[in-house]
């Protein structure tokens, strides 16, 4: 499903609403340990687990941006800096597993933010198949596909 984008006081917000059929601890693991992380954001390492901890950004160059955890409650709820943006992601059980939400929280439209919200979107979707034992065949395929919807839908706003 696509995210839901909609205008905020300061900016605006990407919300992406997925339901797991598997357990809170489960998919919590697939944010918060890296073993696990890597296979679905090879950038992203966790260096420090705690609200103020850190989360470091591989730029494949050999350098790291830090960014900093703004929220924290362990199987709840992990908040990171994302550039001037924020990417939260809260969980929440269900009788059938865990509702995931993920929100990005926009500063402002630039060039980047179509490419992110499908590179979050096709990440959200690799976590789900990853759970699942499934395998995406092209990431690649599938963010220019997202690509496409996400443009489409910017041109609302």
């Amino acid at each position: 499903m696509i995210a839901t984008i909609q205008k905020e006081n300061d900016g605006f917000t990407a919300r992406y609403e997925r339901h797991f059929h598997h357990s809170i601890e489960n998919v919590w693991s697939m944010l918060t340990d890296n073993e696990k992380l890597q296979q679905w954001f090879s950038e992203l390492q966790i260096a420090d687990l705690r609200k103020g901890g850190c989360i470091k950004f591989d730029m494949q160059d050999g350098t790291f941006i830090d960014m900093e955890i703004l929220d924290y409650e362990a199987f709840r709820v992990l908040a990171f800096e994302w550039g001037e943006d924020v990417a939260r992601f809260e969980l929440s059980p269900t009788s059938e597993g865990c509702h995931f939400l993920f929100i990005e929280t926009i500063t402002s439209f630039t060039d980047q933010t179509i490419k992110d919200l499908a590179g979050w979107h096709v990440c959200l979707d690799v976590i789900e198949a990853l759970l699942d034992s499934r395998t995406i065949v092209s990431r690649k395929e599938e963010w220019e596909a997202w690509y496409v919807k996400y443009e489409e839908l910017l041109q609302n706003f």
